[in-house]
């Protein structure tokens, strides 16, 4: 008579089942951690994709030992109940039954998902920030359980991000910069601005942080200069967050800060700049909100003109010179008078080849 496949067998396999799974009156069960939770959603993910890992298996992908994956495997079995057992022949774990849910995750449809990977998917294109290992152990908390998939593809799969020129930063700075945010505490560190060769001591109360074109910036108060100043975080070195608090001010409202800003550089004029854009530009900038007081109006043949309020010129200048001759700057002359000096430069600089 064959052997039935579907066992506690393999030796060694067997006795982990016997001695940390299976529960008596003498036996109570070992705790998990609460860090251990990771863990756990991926354990049940590996078993649900019927992968049939084994404890070793378990202990390698998880860089533990076999003695935690032994009382991870018996937390599932003894709190959460699940149907783990043991295939003989495929020498690994798989649930007996189907598990719709883990206790105490919620279900959450494919849509929700899908979302939930988006939001995973456009942290994960900045790198190692603060924000990415709680985000990846709430998605795989949220989608450990596979109920309401079927008939779905795997959203990993179908969904992805393609920044361009995503900008590398210090893990550690990022970590100490979100924190003194979040914590309302001081900053000192050195920062050198674009051109110049020496850098400045400085000292921040950081209210806010963004990003913006793939780079991060956080926004503060200049406690030395006085006034609100914004520091792209990668050109911060020698970062020390300082046990000194600070009040964010009530008043203080990031979109009113920003409001006349293309990106983030907030200036202290105010220009009504007008842009007039060919059929081709047109195109691309319909559906497209450059700025909260963009007006666009079409014009005979396709063309259009482009109204904005802006508050500085650096960083529309900047703008307007990735349209090329695609767009024609109308208003302010300060404005005009720059890109016209550009573009004498650039001319005289490709004249001769």
């Amino acid at each position: 008579m064959s052997k039935n496949p579907v066992m506690q067998g393999d030796a060694q396999e067997e006795r982990i089942l016997r001695e940390t799974i299976v529960p008596s009156s003498n036996h109570k069960p070992v705790s998990v951690s609460r860090n251990a939770t990771e863990r756990l959603l991926g354990i049940h993910q590996l078993i649900s994709a019927q992968r049939h890992p084994n404890v070793h298996r378990l202990a390698r992908e998880f860089e533990v030992s076999p003695k935690t994956i032994k009382r991870d495997i018996e937390w599932m079995r003894v709190h959460w109940q699940l149907p783990i057992e043991y295939h003989r022949q495929r020498r690994g774990y798989f649930y007996a039954a189907p598990v719709k849910q883990l206790p105490g995750v919620p279900t959450i449809n494919a849509e929700e998902r899908f979302a939930l990977v988006v939001a995973d998917k456009a942290v994960s294109q900045y790198g190692e920030t603060p924000f990415r290992a709680p985000l990846r152990t709430a998605v795989h908390k949220l989608t450990g359980q596979r109920s309401g998939l079927e008939g779905h593809t795997e959203p990993e799969a179908d969904l992805s991000f393609r920044p361009l020129g995503p900008e590398e930063s210090d893990p550690q700075v990022m970590e100490m910069v979100a924190a003194s945010v979040q914590h309302r505490r001081a900053l000192r560190f050195t920062y050198r601005k674009p051109g110049e060769r020496s850098a400045a001591a400085r000292f921040l109360h950081p209210y806010h942080l963004t990003c913006c074109d793939q780079r991060w910036y956080v926004i503060g108060h200049d406690v030395d200069r006085r006034e609100i100043r914004t520091f792209a975080v990668s050109r911060m070195n020698q970062v020390a967050r300082l046990e000194v608090p600070f009040e964010k001010p009530h008043d203080f409202d990031i979109s009113r800060y920003l409001r006349g800003s293309l990106s983030v550089m907030s200036g202290r004029n105010d220009y009504d700049v007008v842009i007039e854009f060919d059929a081709w530009a047109t195109d691309q900038l319909r559906g497209r909100r450059w700025h909260p007081s963009m007006e666009l109006m079409e014009l005979p043949g396709g063309e259009s003109r482009v109204r904005l309020r802006l508050s500085g010129l650096e960083e529309v200048e900047r703008w307007v010179l990735g349209w090329g001759a695609h767009a024609t700057v109308i208003q302010p002359s300060p404005l005009v008078e720059r890109l016209g000096a550009i573009a004498r430069a650039l001319s005289s600089r490709y004249e001769t080849l």
